[in-house]
Formats: structure tokens, sequence, C-alpha cells
């Protein structure tokens, strides 16, 4: 009986409440490819001449993939885990030397009429690597330092060939699996570490204009960022084990002497002022590590470090490492630039788009920025504008529900695996959703730069679609298998 119950047909525990899910995203993707690429003399939506019709074929091509993917034995995805991830990384090197150039990067296979992006097929090789690392006998992420290594190399891996493609928005796309490891026992001082950089980087590049005691507001700022976070630290990480009262008292203190100075009319060098505050309260730590051993002062003394070491280098690379037109799109985000004819000219124009659809938008077929052209790639990466534009605030939040219920629908699955492989898998999924989720609306509203990061289902492309049907179907499978896994456990 057991047997019989475990070969059964995968279709009978399939969680069809996420392929309703998945087929209204992929039907109105369609219907919003057709809007965007539509001029008055399109006749169908299914003229396989135009975007829309060839993206609908891909639809096809996807849902037959998926139905295989659901006949597929759910152990073989973790039996070959490893060798399906090795294959794409075999095949993300050699797109690095047969690939052509195209609009600078060199990420396509061209076979022919069709063209493939293998780094949105490396997206669920990947996860499933990360699955099967986590799914090891008695594996955890903190048992020892090599399994961070391990973990590590099979996110970086791919990234780094990525990169070599030339292809930036792909490559920050697997950056999302970080949230996996959080999940599973990575510390969130590293996610706080990453959040921190961030904002290092973004308030030095946006304040690097004006000057504040010798040096930029902007590493003004973020001197005096650091000093608050190694106080908070010290107060609220390190709180049973050292003073912090005695650091507390000498950046005040010092802070106050400074202030009179300067109303004094006594001119103090920025740098050396945070150099030497900074130092002897490092100095400090360092005194009281050497007498506790403690791990948790090593961590803050290092964040401290590293935060300093990190803004010196912000300015050399934004300058010697970045490229112009990444320069200019950074520029134009942070509001430093306004470039409304060349780097800012896709986000101006959709936001007017968007603005323009009001609350009901102008009706299907009825924009006036999409039908017009303005907004350059506009069934691609800049699709969200023609819903906003056509479909108005109803339609642009009716999506983003969409996508909100898919996403907690994928965490719900992840949690009920009894398997670590499924869950660590599924929640690979979820990241990735959100990550594209999250940068594709923030590009096209002017929150994020633009990085070249398709909405899922929306976007043309059919290596997007057959991507994200990849992970998403080979995760209903998994999940299918669940009551034979629970049954054997």
């Amino acid at each position: 009986m057991e047997s019989r119950n475990i070969k059964e047909s995968p279709f009978r525990n399939i969680d069809w409440f996420t392929v309703v899910i998945y087929l209204l995203l992929v039907i109105a993707g369609a219907i919003s490819i057709y809007a965007a690429s539509y001029d008055f003399d399109n006749s169908s939506i299914f003229d396989f001449n135009e975007f829309s019709g060839k993206q609908i074929r891909w639809v096809f091509v996807s849902l037959a993939v998926g139905f295989i993917l659901l006949l597929i034995d759910a152990r073989m995805y973790e039996t070959y885990a490893y060798p399906i991830y090795v294959a794409m990384v075999f095949i993300l090197v050699v797109t690095i030397f047969i690939a052509p150039d195209i609009k600078g990067s060199r990420s396509w296979i061209v076979l022919g009429p069709i063209s493939i992006q293998p780094a949105e097929f490396a997206k669920f090789a990947t996860s499933l690597a990360l699955a099967k690392l986590f799914s090891g006998y008695n594996f955890s992420l903190n048992a020892r330092g090599g399994n961070y290594v391990r973990a590590l190399a099979i996110i970086f891996i791919p990234i780094m060939l990525i990169l070599a493609q030339r292809e930036t928005g792909s490559a920050l796309a697997y950056l999302a699996l970080f949230f996996v490891l959080y999940r599973e026992g990575m510390s969130g001082l590293i996610l706080l570490a990453a959040a921190f950089a961030v904002v290092i980087f973004v308030v030095t590049v946006k304040f690097s204009e004006t000057v504040t005691m010798g040096i930029t507001t902007g590493e003004f700022s973020v001197f005096v960022l650091i000093m608050i976070t190694m106080v908070s630290m010290l107060m609220v990480y390190c709180r049973n084990i050292m003073a912090t009262r005695n650091v507390l008292v000498w950046f005040v203190g010092t802070g106050v002497i400074a202030t009179i100075l300067y109303w004094c009319g006594v001119a103090i060098p920025g740098y050396w002022y945070f150099g030497v505050v900074i130092g002897v309260a490092s100095i400090y730590c360092i005194i009281e590590l050497i007498k506790t051993h403690s791990k948790k002062i090593l961590i803050t003394f290092s964040t401290v470090a590293l935060s300093v070491i990190f803004l010196f280098s912000v300015n050399y690379v934004f300058n010697n490492v970045l490229e112009n037109h990444q320069q200019m799109r950074i520029k134009v985000t942070l509001g430093l630039e306004q470039d409304l004819r060349k780097a800012g000219y896709n986000v101006n124009q959709s936001k007017i788009a968007i603005g323009s659809g009001g609350f009901a938008g102008k009706g299907f077929l009825k924009g006036t920025q999409t039908k017009l052209k303005y907004v350059p790639e506009q069934h691609t990466d800049f699709i969200f504008c023609t819903i906003g534009e056509e479909e108005g605030f109803i339609g642009t939040t009716t999506v983003m529900l969409l996508f909100i219920l898919l996403t907690l629908r994928v965490i719900s699955l992840a949690e009920r695996q009894p398997s670590a492989f499924g869950r660590v898998y599924a929640y690979c999924v979820a990241s990735i959703f959100i990550f594209h989720f999250c940068i594709n609306i923030g590009m096209v509203i002017g929150l994020c730069p633009v990085i070249g990061i398709p909405l899922p289902f929306f976007s043309y492309g059919g290596s997007s679609l057959l991507g994200f049907t990849l992970l998403l179907f080979i995760l209903l499978r998994i999940d299918a298998a669940r009551r034979g896994q629970s049954r054997n456990f």
C-alpha cells in the first residue's frame, strides 16, 4: 500500500493554487506585452511576427516544460543537483567566449533564430545545488567555517561568471540567496553589515560635493554614523562584557570640544579629528579584547575597521571601477543629475506614464506614452509602466498583490517541507522572486538604478519566462512528493 501511494500521480498532490497564480501572471504578462508593443497596424495578439505572439509561443513552451518537470521523480532533482549545477557553470564559462556582443553584453547564446540567456537558467541550478548542500547529513551552516565557504562558493561562482559576461543585473539577482543563508542560521549581523555598506555608499556619493571640516559632507556624515554604530554595538551587543560608558564619554566629550573650537574659529581637519577619536576608542576595544577574549568585541572592532576601509574605497570604486553609464544611472537615482535625455530618460518617461494612468487607467490599448513609444524597452524591463498607464492604480495594485500572494504561497510551501532540500530550495525560489519583483518596480518608479532586471512572467523574453517556470515547477514537483517523504521519515 505504501509503495503504491508513493508512486501515485504527482498531479494528485500538486498545489493548484500556486499553478492558478502562475497562469494568471503569465496570461496578464502576455496581454501586457501586446499592449506595450501594440501599434495601429497590429492585427492580433497571436501574430507570431510581433512580440506578443513570440511570447505566447514561449508560454506554451514553458507550460510544456512545466508539465514534463511534474512527471519527473522528485528524488531526481536532489540526486542530480550537483551535476546540473556543474553543467550550468560550464555553459556560463562557454558563453563568455562564444556569445556575440549585444549592447555591450556577452550573455546571449544565439542558436539560429533563437537567443538564450544561460544566466536565467543558472538560477534554478544554483538553487538546487544550495539545497543539496544543506540537505547533507547533519549539515549545519555554523558547524564549521568550511560550510560557509562551500555555500558562498556555490553562490559566487555563477555571479563571477555572469559579471565576466558584462551582465551586472543578472549577477546581482543571485545575491538574493543570502536571505536563504540567513533563514538557515547565518547571523543577522551579516545582513545588517550589507545594509550598512549600502548606506555608506549612498551617503558618501550623495553628499560628495559639499565640504565640512575639510572633508566632504558625505564622509563627515559616515564618520559620525560609524561612531554611533560603535557605541550602539557596545551598549547593546557587548553590554555585559565591557564598560561602554568610557567610549560614550570620549565621543561626546570630544564632540563638545570640537564644536566649541569650531565656534571660536579654530579649524579642525576632519580626517585628523575622526581618526584620533575613532582610533582611541578602537584601542580601548582592543585592550578589552585582550583581557576578555570576547568574540563580540572582536566583531564590533572589525565592523568599525571595515567600515572605515570601505568608506575610503567608495570614491575610488565609483570613479575608477564603475563604467560611465553605471555612474550616471546611480547619480540620476540619487538626484545628483537630471540627464532627462540619456541615462534618466527611461525612468522619467516611465514615471510620467504611470502617473498619467491615475486611479483606473486610460484603458486597454489607450495609453499615449506607451503607444507613441516614449518609453524605451517598455515591453521588457519597463513593462510595469504599461500596466500603470492603461490600468492605473487598480491594475498595478492587482499585479503587486498577485506577486505578494505568490511569494507568500512559496514561503508557505517551504515551511511545510519535510526535508531540508525542499525547504532550502523553496526559500531560494521565494528570494529570487522577491528580488526581481522589488528591484524591477523600484527601477520603473525611480527608486533603484536601472540594472536590467526583468519582471517575472511579465517582461518579454523566452529565457526569463522559462527560467522562472523551471524554478517554480521544480518546487511544485518537490512539494507534491512531500507526503511520500514524510512517510519515509
